[in-house]
């Protein structure tokens, strides 16, 4: 939890806590698990492949493809700008923080697609990940004042090596502690897409629906500290916004 006293330094809000990024970035690598495996072979955490494969398209002029790959890239942008935008609105009303509900949104949209029968179109997985990834990404930004991204972990990759570079040279607190950080968000991810993978073996289109269990135990905690624990503090807004 966060510390008592929001005048301290390092006070943080229990949406900026660890723990809530470490099971963000798990039920993330649970998604690229089950796309991957159950949905077109392909990842939706992140839109580098596809806006590639739209500038390929162009390239070779293959206009069909190019318009298809505009919609995942649309869903992205979209995800980016609603929750800009709702995060705002949301905040006025002063009951749940915009972080709060966005879980229970994802727990319905994950929900939802474990219903979807086995011959409905992959797209339509791949655009709602698409879009709540894009949300949840824009949405939790920093872990303890430590910039961190809870959908995918190219960074987090460079980070730990770059911080572990500069640990074993400085010994310093501020690299360990980064340090730290994005080898513990690698480390979840590796585990969310490992036992998503064991979860979709055995329970197939359904095996989406395990990461919403970890998206509820977020849910739970932080509408908890959202009218109990932090009631008078709705105002503050998490590091990074």
């Amino acid at each position: 939890m966060g510390a008592a006293n929001e005048g301290q330094e390092d006070f943080y809000l229990q949406c900026e806590e660890p723990w809530v990024y470490k099971l963000l970035i798990a039920a993330a690598g649970w998604f690229g698990a089950y796309t991957f495996i159950m949905r077109g072979g392909i990842f939706c955490n992140a839109q580098t492949a596809n806006v590639v494969l739209f500038a390929i398209a162009l390239g070779t002029r293959d206009w069909q493809n190019a318009l298809y790959l505009t919609l995942p890239i649309s869903a992205y942008f979209l995800g980016a700008f609603l929750s800009e935008s709702l995060g705002r609105r949301v905040k006025r009303f002063q009951f749940l923080r915009w972080d709060t509900l966005l879980i229970a949104i994802e727990i319905f949209v994950v929900i939802g697609l474990g219903l979807l029968p086995a011959n409905a179109p992959d797209q339509i997985c791949q655009v709602a990940l698409n879009f709540i990834c894009s949300m949840q990404f824009n949405t939790f930004r920093q872990v303890r004042g430590v910039p961190a991204s809870t959908t995918f972990v190219t960074n987090h990759i460079r980070q730990v090596g770059a911080n572990l570079s500069v640990y074993l040279r400085k010994k310093d607190a501020r690299s360990e502690r980064r340090l730290r950080v994005h080898s513990a968000m690698l480390l979840y991810f590796l585990i969310g897409g490992i036992v998503g993978s064991i979860n979709i073996e055995i329970f197939a289109y359904k095996g989406i629906w395990g990461s919403a269990i970890i998206l509820l135990i977020i849910f739970i905690r932080l509408a908890y500290a959202d009218r109990v624990l932090e009631k008078e503090m709705l105002h503050l807004v998490p590091r990074g916004h």
